[in-house]
């Protein structure tokens, strides 16, 4: 019964986990050096990541500046940050790549908004999908006389909770980045 919670709550917070990774690549108009995590370059002939061989530094609120530890890899940088269509041209002065980004207008804003929106609501269905799951499974046990029929009425009162206290979850963030997005 207990295991069954448990993992119940594992799975919640990987989903939460996953939709705060969406969340971080979500582009609010201000610098962030999260939206490099996904980029891959070959280097060495190993795909790495970008800070695994750059500085990456955010010097004002809309500006991140890449610096390659390696000079020769600073086309491949530049080409694989065209590719990856963040909606930033990088700028390349031999040295280093600045990425400026643009305010962005209100009508953008209430499109990334949308988006978001749309990340928040698929994250409830899955939150949703481990409870179904999980409440069939303590049926399953009340059918199996693993358990009694209280402790499954505890035990899918309890899923209950666990599953609305993520949703919570998934509301504050929500809530905060959309604040974050709007804000000018």
């Amino acid at each position: 019964m207990e295991n069954l919670k448990t993992n119940t709550k594992d799975k919640m917070s990987k989903s939460f986990d996953s939709l705060l990774h969406q969340f971080a690549r979500v582009r609010t108009g201000r610098a962030s050096a999260s939206i490099l995590d996904d980029i891959r370059i070959n280097y060495y002939g190993q795909p790495q990541a970008i800070k695994q061989f750059c500085n990456v530094s955010i010097p004002e609120a809309r500006l991140i500046v890449i610096q390659p530890w390696d000079k020769t890899t600073l086309a491949d940088v530049e080409k694989a940050i065209l590719a990856a269509n963040l909606g930033i041209t990088p700028e390349n002065d031999g040295n280093v790549i600045r990425l400026p980004f643009q305010p962005l207008t209100e009508d953008k804003r209430k499109e990334i908004v949308r988006g978001m929106k749309k990340l928040g609501e698929e994250a409830r269905v899955a939150i949703r999908n481990i409870r179904r799951d999980s409440n069939e499974q303590a049926k399953k046990m009340k059918k199996d006389s693993e358990i009694s029929e209280d402790d499954e009425k505890r035990l899918l009162k309890d899923l209950q909770d666990i599953t609305d206290e993520w949703i919570k979850k998934i509301d504050e963030a929500e809530s905060a980045k959309e604040k974050e997005i709007m804000e000018v």
